[in-house]
This record gives structure tokens, C-alpha cells and sequence, in this order.
């Protein structure tokens, strides 16, 4: 044993050893009055004890070196977790599976946690040490050092488990703008990595430990939607849930790290009272006002290019509470450019001509004199057609010159980074007016990608770059640059497994579809789940490679994932400015209303709002409409709104034709339309195709301007759909009859199950007498109706199918209860006319035998683990199909047919397609059809090779479209 010096003058010194082992553990601790008296040990507030460990053993969970108190606070010699002491103070103790050094007491309920206690403890042990935090008598000092070492000590015959390493260090900051120097985003280091925390299930209470942990002696506040401005990277916590008392916020319930269903438009802030904790060390805190980079923007000082979108060059500028500022470009890398760019949407960088920005700020220097057209400087950076424009730029350049802020210098970036808050850089300090004198400020030039480039040679050098088919894709997402990570081997598409997908790995994929770096690394299925193989797992890219395929990663095996752990993530795109081409007015919200586009919007025109003709409007129309709300491609396109929507997410389709607003007719407007529309308006997918919205008529936009827009349901924007141009031509006129949507940020997402319809396709000879239901439901092909009833039979191809849903949203029919329709034959409800086609196609595509099934009762049959039914057709229920569930149409109930009677012998395609009217919308329609190989001999019939659609390469799927058929197969 050894002795210490307390400083009240009392010591207690003891050496206990272990009883199961050789090796001594020594325990020194001053203690207080509190100890000798009756006193609760939790009421010892202002002691401060000090407890050293020495054992050469290695203890579980974790070894501890020291339990020091805390100012203002009692300690316990135990681990808080363990004895769920109220008033823990936080210790030294690393918690396992946490970020940093927090505190080892929970302080919700005095619940033991489970890993913080060795797994040999008896529960009699277990008892005792929770016991020995409550009442202390002047005998009880023993069983504290009994406790302690009941701790610590392991039985020896018990094999060693394992260790849990300490985590790194959680840090906080308050971030974004605008903000006061108490309040801002929070954000949370982990991992090695900054992040967010949602604001799912916020409340004040978290706001008071953050706050806390900030310095501050309380929170008066919170925010929530990112009022502070969206974070970049990873989303640490959600759905945290704290008492209050909490001393970190590790110890409050949570998700766990890095598991969250967010994205940054849900960062969380805080606004605490401005008056510190005495005492408080900032060590863990980064709240200095010039400690980060959070927005960045190119800024294009050259005329020609100044309304031209997207901005692919300009000087770089970094956002301040009081404005815009520029970098010094000493010291400026192409890796610092990269980073940039990717922040920018741009895939790549390029070489900025330098010499030619030099003389403009020589011409700057030179205070306005007066540059002619035909003077060396003027002609030798570019060409003579942009003689004026170069004068115009000089001038401008000499404006600026008068307001450069600089702020940054010697920034350093390797190229790997996504944000150029992640590269090392240094701050001007106090007066920046003679800052940068040898230099001049950053200018980015960057490569567009494919979806993105303007000039027709951009656009032909990516064409020629992405010749061949693509080896990755995106599926599943609602905005462009998003969705699940699907990548092609072995000519079949597969998904990628979450395990250790990072931001880096996520950029390189990102760069490699044309985009820039990732805002985000998805994982847990966050864009829904794929189907068919998990082709690889454990991606780790270093940032730099061309391809994912250049990557390390390891070949999976069926055991190691599962769709729920598919990678997903979110790009950096470019700033289009589709958002003021399209709106939507009259709806209940954001997400819906009647669409109106803007049209003529051109160089030194005022554009003119218009609506959208609602004939042959629908759901894949409607789809465009939503994705245009936000996203696009070129500014000279329509520009639309939503209007008199409850929501943001609703209303009439609006579009601007000159300086007018219009309407858009609603004739052939359907789901395609209005999926174009929400993407414009970046409001996701499109959930119905309004083509009445009299009752959303709640702006003065009365003339309809646009007509016969016909979407494919892929376009960015409503422009790049076909329409009637400046003519007009719709049957039902007025703004009753005027185009709408409704948009969702969730879809769901219908898939068959191919292999269920290979093991169950059979033929069977059926008598007339027992189809005159099926005959009434035209589920028998038309040479039935020239049949002598009711003898004879027909020939029928049957199978079963599974539609299983796995999107983000549930399936629901687009018509109501109210609008079903009884069928008196079969005692049953349709609620979609057409649900799923059944076809027969030769090798060329002819089709040979349709059939149809009517969704007379759309079901959850079974569900996955952990997913509860909600739907069921018994007792005129509500139909549909939930996220996770299946719905399952047995080979045995009528109208699950194909009618082959009037087939020849020969070689067949089979092809089921669900949703083939676009009545519903999903997240992706490409996967809604299934294809299967199939041979009739006229006796028999063979189904192999089945697939969707979109799950083989293109030359797998030209292979297996362009078989040769058999001599016999003479169809006509």
C-alpha cells in the first residue's frame, strides 16, 4: 500500500487482494466528514475524491486508470453506469461503443447498462454494487472498497472476452448562419469526423445537456429544420431523448451513432443562455467564430457566363455572419480545386487560365482607365468576338477590387475531402486590407458532367466518355444525385453492403456518375432495399480512385448481408435554378398544388406564368413536375410553381410565360407529368395527378398557357417534355380543369418475385362451365366469346405471383373506398382496373395472349420480421400493400391465367408487368416488369431463366430478347 496527502487532512489507505489471484490491488482515497457520519454519500456535494487503480491484470469492460470528482458535484468509487448514481460526476472512463471520455454514470432510472459490468458478477454482486451508493454509515467504508473491487476484479478460471477499445473524444460546436455566438447548429466530432444531430424527437431537455456541454449554464431554446443552415456529412444522433440531468449527451437514449433516417434538411440547433458554467475548461468546445468553413460559391466575374447555369468558373468565396469573403490563392493547389468543385456538383477540375485573371486585376490596378477594344491586354487572353466582354469584366473586376475581403490563406487540401472545411487552412487576422498583396483571389474553372454540360463540346466529349454501358447506377431516390448504390457483375445488377461505407467511398461514386463529392454516405437501406445478389461489401476507397472498381472491397458471401444494410447516398449537384421555372399554388403545402409554369424566360425577357392543360395529365407527368421544384438543367426553360395547394407539397401546376403566370391544361396529364413537375420543384415524387383543382384556385392566375405536355416520366423539367409550345390547344379550358399535383419526399416501390413465378407456371385444360365469371371479368382471350358454351375448355397458362413492396412508403389504390367497384360475380371489390398485365410475346416483341388482373383485393399476405399487417380485404377493410410486405395471388384463384388456347408451339417470352398504367407512383418503375424464357411444345410448357427487367446488363437482356425461335413457331 502507499500513502497520499488529502487535502482535508484525512487519508484512509488500503491493500486489498483479489481472491482468485496473486496480484494486489491497492486503493487510496481521501475522504469527508460524510464518510464517518450518517450522511448519504450522493449528499457529499463539493468532495472530491480521488481513487487510483493499480493491477497488472486486464479488467473488462475497459481498464481505469482514475475516478476523479468534479467541481460542484459528488463521486462515486464505482462505475455510474453500474450503480446509477443520480449525481455522477463525469470521469476519465472511455465508454465502450462511444466517442469519447463521458460520464460512467447513466442518470436515468439507476439502471444498470448492459456491457459495463463483467460478465462473471453474480447477480448478488451485482445488487451489492448498486447497493453501495446510497446509504453510508461510518462502518460502511469497507463495503465501498468491497464494491470497487467487485468491480474490478475477474474471476480467473473465466475466459478472457472481449475488449472493448476506448473511442475517440466526442467534441461539439455550434456552426451556420446566422447566429449569435450562443446559438447555431449543432454539431458533434466522432469517429475522427463532424456530423449533425436530426431533430427527430428534440426538446429542450437535449438542449440543456448540449448546452452544457458547450459551456453555457442552461438552454433557453431550440431549432429545428435547419434553421441554421443544412450540415455537411454524416448525421450522428437521432431521435435522442434526454432527461436533462444527463452529464453527456452519450448517457441520453439515441438511436446509436451514425444510425438515422434524416437528412440535413432536419439538422438540429440549440440557443443557450448566455452565461458560462465558473470554471467551465473549453477544451472539448470549438465555438471561435472563424474555427470552420461552412458555405461556399463560386462566383463568376466574366459577362458572358454571368446568367449562364451551372456556374463552372468564378473566384471562390466562403460565407461569414457578415458576408461574403475571398481565399488567397498563394499557395493554390488543383487538389485544393477539387474540392471545390466537388462541393460544387462537378465531378472534376480543370486548369484555370491565370495569366488571363492576372491582367484583369492588372487592369483593375489601373482605376478605371479606360481599356480600348483593340489594346494588347483586351486581345491576348481571348478571342476577338469577346473583346467587349473582357472590358466589361476589367470594370467589373475594379469594382470588386475595392470590396476584396480576404479571410483565407495557405489552404492545403490532399483532394480526398468533401468540404473544404476538411482541408487545413489559416485565418487573417485582425486588418485584412493589406492581405494577399502577392497574390490574388482563388479562381476555380470545373468539369460539368454529363447531365449537367451546356456547350455542344462539352456535351459530345462526355458522350464519347461514356460510351458503353454504365458498371453503376443510382435507384431508388427522389431527387437526382441520390438513391441506392447498384453496381453490374457478371451482366447481373446487384447492390453494395453498408459495412464501412464512408464519404469517401461514397465521392468516388458520386464523381464517377458525374456528379461531385457526397453530402452523404447512406447505410441501412435508407433509399429502400434492392433485390437479387449483394455483389460486394467492406468498399474502401481512398478518395482518389477513378472507379469504385478500383477500390478495395471484399466479395460477399449470402451470411455476411442482407438488403437492409444496401449503401445508398446523396450527391453535391449543381445549381440549376430550376425552382423559379415551375411552381405549384393552391395546395394545402408545399408539396402539392396546381402546377404553373413560366415560359419565355430567355436573356432580357420578363417571364410569363401560365397553367398546364390537364388532358392526358397522370401520375408520370405529375412525377417530372415535382423534381423540376427544385432541380434542372438550363434557365431557359419553364418556369413553374405550385399554388393554392393546403401544403407546400400540393397545389395547381403554374407556369410563367413573359412576366404573366398561367395555368397548365389538364388533358392527357397523368403520373408521368407529374412526376416531372415535383422533380422540378424538388419536392420528390409525385403521388396523384390532379386534373380538377377548382377548389384550389386561391392565386389570380386565371389564362391557361400550356398544353399537350407529354412527359416520359425521366426529364429534369417540364421544358424538356413535349407540349404544344406557344399554341394552345386544350378540350376543357378554365382553371377548373387546370393541371395539379400532389408530391411526396417517399414512394413506394412494387417488385415481383421471379423465382416464385418460374417453380409454380403450369398448364391447365379448364372447363367453359367454370369461366363464365372470369368470361365476365375478360380475363379469357376474345376467341372464348365464338366458344359453344358451355362446353368445351380453354388452354390457361398459371403461375403464382408475390408483389412484394420495398419502398419507403406504403401501396395504396389511387381511388378510394367509395369509388370501388362491386363485382357481383366473384362477391368482391376492385379497387384498380387493371393491376397487372399478363403477355406472352414472341422473340420480337409480337404479343400472342394478354390476360389481367384486377386488384380486386390488394393485401399484406405475409411481412417481414418486425413488421406488423396493416391492411386486409376482409370486412370491406382498406387495402394495400405496407413497406416490407407482400402481397401474394395464388395460381388457384380465377383470372391468375394466361389464355394460351389459341397459341402455336414454339419459343415464348412470359412478361408480367405490375402498375402498367402508371395509376400509382413508386419510387421506380424500370423494375416493375418480369421476364421469363418460355417453351410450349403444345402439351407442355417450360418457364426458366426468369428476371426483372432491370436486373441483367443491356447485352444480357439483348441476348435474351433475341433468341432464335423454333422452326414450328409459325404465329401470325
Amino acid at each position: 500500500s502507499s500513502r497520499h496527502c488529502c487535502p482535508w487532512g484525512t487519508a484512509v489507505t488500503s491493500s486489498i487482494t483479489h481472491l482468485h489471484s496473486s496480484h494486489p490491488a491497492s486503493y487510496i482515497s481521501c475522504a469527508h466528514c460524510c464518510l464517518w457520519t450518517r450522511e448519504s454519500f450522493t449528499e457529499c456535494a463539493g468532495r472530491v475524491w480521488t481513487v487510483t487503480l493499480k493491477s497488472q491484470r486486464s479488467l473488462r469492460p475497459t481498464p481505469i486508470s482514475s475516478v476523479t470528482g468534479c467541481p460542484g458535484g459528488s463521486t462515486s468509487l464505482l462505475p455510474h453506469r453500474a450503480t446509477g448514481c443520480a449525481s455522477a460526476c463525469a470521469a476519465a472512463l472511455p465508454l465502450p461503443g462511444a466517442a469519447g471520455h463521458g460520464p460512467p454514470c447513466a442518470g436515468r432510472g439507476g439502471q444498470p447498462q448492459p456491457g459495463h459490468l463483467p460478465a462473471e458478477r453474480t447477480q448478488g454482486q451485482r445488487q451489492a454494487a448498486m447497493g453501495s451508493c446510497s446509504t453510508w454509515a461510518r462502518q460502511e467504508l469497507l463495503v465501498l472498497l468491497s464494491s470497487v473491487w467487485l468491480w474490478v476484479g475477474s474471476a480467473q478460471p473465466t475466459p478472457p472476452g472481449p475488449t472493448h477499445a476506448p473511442g475517440p473524444q466526442l467534441k461539439f460546436r455550434l456552426a451556420g448562419y446566422p447566429r449569435k455566438h450562443n446559438e447555431g447548429r449543432m454539431e458533434v466530432f466522432y469517429n475522427d469526423e463532424w456530423g449533425t444531430i436530426c431533430d427527430d424527437d428534440f426538446t429542450l431537455a437535449n438542449a440543456q445537456v448540449l448546452c452544457r456541454h458547450l459551456g453555457f449554464v442552461a438552454a433557453t431554446g431550440w431549432a429545428h429544420s435547419a434553421k441554421y443552415g443544412k450540415g455537411v456529412g454524416r448525421i450522428w444522433l437521432d431521435n435522442v431523448n434526454c432527461a436533462g440531468s444527463e452529464k453527456s449527451i452519450a448517457d441520453c437514449k439515441h438511436r446509436g451513432w451514425g444510425n438515422s433516417d434524416c437528412s440535413h434538411e432536419e439538422d438540429a440547433g440549440v440557443i443557450c443562455k448566455d452565461e458560462r458554467i465558473p470554471g467551465f475548461k473549453d477544451s472539448n468546445v470549438i465555438e471561435t467564430e472563424q474555427s470552420h468553413v461552412e458555405e461556399v460559391r463560386l462566383r463568376s466575374v466574366v459577362s458572358g457566363s454571368r446568367r449562364q447555369l451551372p456556374v463552372t468558373e468564378g473566384i471562390v468565396e466562403v460565407r461569414y455572419k457578415d458576408g461574403w469573403a475571398q481565399i488567397c490563392d498563394e499557395g493554390w493547389t488543383s487538389q485544393n480545386s477539387r474540392v471545390v468543385c466537388g462541393m460544387m456538383g462537378f465531378p472534376a477540375e480543370k486548369k484555370v487560365n491565370r495569366n488571363f485573371y492576372k491582367q484583369l486585376k492588372r487592369a483593375a490596378r489601373m482605376k478605371g482607365r479606360s481599356l480600348k477594344p483593340g489594346s494588347r491586354l483586351a486581345s491576348k487572353s481571348q478571342p476577338k468576338q469577346k473583346r467587349r466582354e473582357d472590358v466589361g469584366s476589367k470594370k467589373r473586376l475594379f469594382m470588386e477590387r475595392q470590396q476584396l475581403n480576404y479571410r483565407l490563406h495557405s489552404v492545403s487540401c490532399t483532394g480526398t475531402e468533401v468540404h473544404l472545411s476538411m482541408c487545413s487552412f489559416e485565418f487573417y487576422r485582425g486588418n485584412t486590407s493589406t492581405a494577399c498583396g502577392a497574390g490574388m483571389p482563388a479562381v476555380v474553372s470545373c468539369v460539368p458532367g454529363p447531365l449537367f454540360a451546356t456547350g455542344n463540346g462539352h456535351k459530345k466529349k462526355q458522350r464519347q466518355q461514356q460510351q458503353g454501358q454504365a458498371r453503376i447506377r443510382l435507384k431508388g431516390g427522389a431527387k437526382i444525385g441520390e438513391g441506392r448504390v447498384e453496381v453490374l457483375k457478371s451482366s447481373e445488377w446487384g447492390t453494395i453492403c453498408d459495412d464501412r461505407w464512408n464519404l469517401l467511398s461514397a465521392s468516388v461514386v458520386c464523381r464517377e456518375l458525374g456528379f461531385g463529392s457526397a453530402k452523404e454516405a447512406l447505410t441501412g437501406a435508407r433509399m429502400g432495399q434492392g433485390t437479387g445478389p449483394i455483389h460486394i461489401n467492406e468498399v474502401q476507397c481512398l478518395g482518389t480512385e477513378k472507379s469504385l472498381w478500383s477500390c478495395p472491397f471484399k466479395n460477399i458471401t449470402q451470411e455476411d448481408c442482407k438488403h437492409t444494410e444496401d449503401a445508398a447516398i446523396r450527391c453535391n449537384i449543381p445549381y440549376m435554378g430550376y425552382e423559379n421555372l415551375i411552381r405549384l399554388s393552391g395546395g394545402r403545402s408545399r408539396f402539392e398544388g396546381r402546377v404553373e409554369v413560366a415560359v419565355g424566360a430567355g436573356d432580357g425577357d420578363q417571364p410569363r406564368w401560365g397553367l398546364v392543360c390537364g388532358e392526358g395529365w397522370g401520375t408520370l407527368e405529375a412525377m417530372v413536375a415535382c423534381r423540376q421544384l427544385g432541380l434542372g438543367f438550363a434557365n431557359h426553360g419553364l418556369q413553374i410553381r405550385l399554388a393554392g395547394g393546403r401544403t407546400t407539397y400540393e397545389g395547381r401546376v403554374e407556369v410563367k410565360r413573359g412576366s404573366k403566370w398561367g395555368t397548365v391544361c389538364s388533358d392527357g396529364w397523368t403520373t408521368k407529368e407529374a412526376m416531372v413537375a415535383c422533380r422540378q420543384l424538388g419536392l420528390g415524387y409525385s403521388l396523384h395527378a390532379v386534373t380538377e383543382t377548382w377548389y384550389w384556385d386561391a392565386s389570380n392566375v386565371t389564362e391557361m398557357v400550356l398544353s399537350g405536355v407529354k412527359c416520359a416520366g425521366h426529364e429534369m423539367s417540364l421544358s424538356h417534355c413535349q407540349h404544344h409550345g406557344t399554341s394552345l390547344n386544350c378540350k376543357n379550358t378554365g382553371t377548373r380543369f387546370a393541371a395539379g399535383v400532389i408530391c411526396s419526399e417517399t414512394a413506394s416501390d412494387l417488385l415481383l418475385h421471379a423465382p416464385l413465378v418460374q417453380e409454380t407456371a403450369y398448364i391447365e385444360d379448364r372447363p367453359l362451365h367454370m369461366l363464365y365469371c372470369a368470361a365476365e371479368e375478360n380475363c379469357l382471350s376474345s376467341s372464348a366469346r365464338l366458344a359453344n358454351w358451355p362446353y368445351g375448355h380453354r388452354r390457361l397458362l398459371r403461375f403464382s405471383s408475390q408483389i412484394h413492396n420495398n419502398g419507403r412508403a406504403d401501396f395504396r389504390p389511387k381511388a378510394g373506398r367509395h369509388s370501388w367497384v362491386w363485382h357481383e360475380c366473384h362477391r368482391h371489390y376492385h379497387s384498380m382496373d387493371i393491376f397487372t398485365h399478363y403477355d406472352i410475346l414472341t422473340p420480337n416483341g409480337t404479343k400472342v395472349a394478354e390476360g389481367h388482373k384486377a386488384s380486386f383485393c390488394l393485401e399484406d399476405t405475409e411481412c417481414e420480421e418486425d413488421v406488423a399487417k396493416r391492411y386486409e380485404c376482409a370486412n370491406f377493410g382498406e387495402q394495400g400493400i405496407t413497406v416490407g410486405c407482400w402481397d401474394l395471388y395464388r395460381h388457384d384463384i380465377d383470372c391468375q391465367w394466361i389464355d394460351i388456347t389459341d397459341v402455336k408451339p414454339g419459343n415464348y417470352i412470359l412478361q408480367v408487368v405490375i402498375n402498367p398504367n402508371f395509376e400509382v407512383a413508386e419510387s421506380d418503375f424500370t423494375n416493375n416488369a418480369m421476364k421469363c424464357n418460355c417453351k410450349y411444345d403444345g402439351h407442355r410448357i417450360w418457364v426458366h431463366s426468369c428476371h426483372i427487367g432491370d436486373a441483367l446488363s443491356e447485352e444480357a437482356n439483348k441476348r435474351f430478347e433475341q433468341y432464335p425461335g423454333q422452326l414450328n413457331n409459325q404465329i401470325s
